[in-house]
């Protein structure tokens, strides 16, 4: 069972989830280039201008640590991460676990995504000029979760922990993918987890996600925020589990 974390995150995130799992399944956690443990040094903005760099490091991982037929979850980016990763190599995964996924972040015709071209820009443009800004604003908003304000400041030291030049492209390689067309023809077993609300994945996305992938099952949390292994670990299990 391979976890991949989502932006300004690391491995840590999956600490109230993943044990729920260990008594059955080998569990598999990294980082992200530029996040947690990882080496920056590592990092090439060729490679990493798009989700597919980083779909390449999980099948790397993957298959260096001998994954078949395994369960990939993913959370936000990741949740495309794991897709592509799928597509370039079918027999690790036989099940897909997306967590709070989006296709794309840019509304387009007929199509939802929650967010403007000039909003997006606006907020490359501010992580650009303040990354430390940048995230004291953005992480309570994306948690959603005011009365819990621990949530909030714990998101927030995770965005300023990560390298900031790396943190800049991730972020937009991230709002600017169109991953719509790769959903089609993913043939594993999904469950699409959705939050009720979430500022990043708005429900319409999570139907999106649903309809278009074939073999897909949709789970609606009732809770708000885009990060539920966080904030509703419970409940998240609950839904994993039920799936699996």
């Amino acid at each position: 069972m391979v976890f991949a974390h989502g932006f300004g995150c690391d491995q840590n995130m999956w600490r109230f989830v993943a044990p729920a799992f260990e008594d059955r399944y080998r569990t598999v956690l990294f980082d992200h280039i530029g996040a947690g443990g990882s080496d920056p040094a590592a990092f090439d903005a060729v490679r990493y201008a798009v989700l597919d760099g980083y779909a390449d490091d999980v099948v790397a991982i993957c298959r260096a640590v001998s994954v078949t037929g395994g369960v990939f979850v993913g959370h936000s980016v990741s949740a495309m991460i794991g897709i592509l990763a799928y597509k370039k190599a079918p027999e690790l995964f036989e099940s897909l676990i997306l967590i709070c996924p989006s296709p794309r972040y840019l509304d387009d015709t007929d199509y939802v995504g929650g967010f403007s071209a000039a909003q997006v820009e606006e907020l490359l443009d501010f992580l650009d000029d303040n990354q430390i800004g940048w995230s004291q604003a953005m992480a309570p908003a994306i948690m959603a979760h005011a009365d819990r304000p621990e949530l909030g400041e714990e998101l927030t030291d995770s965005f300023c922990r990560m390298d900031p030049a790396i943190a800049k492209r991730f972020a937009r390689t991230t709002f600017l993918s169109d991953n719509r067309a790769d959903l089609a023809d993913v043939q594993a077993r999904c469950l699409v987890i959705q939050c009720a609300e979430d500022i990043l994945a708005p429900a319409e996305v999570g139907a999106y996600m649903h309809r278009h992938l074939p073999n897909s099952t949709l789970a609606i949390l009732d809770t708000t925020g885009h990060c539920p292994n966080l904030s509703a670990p419970k409940e998240t299990i609950a839904a994993i589990e039920a799936f699996l």
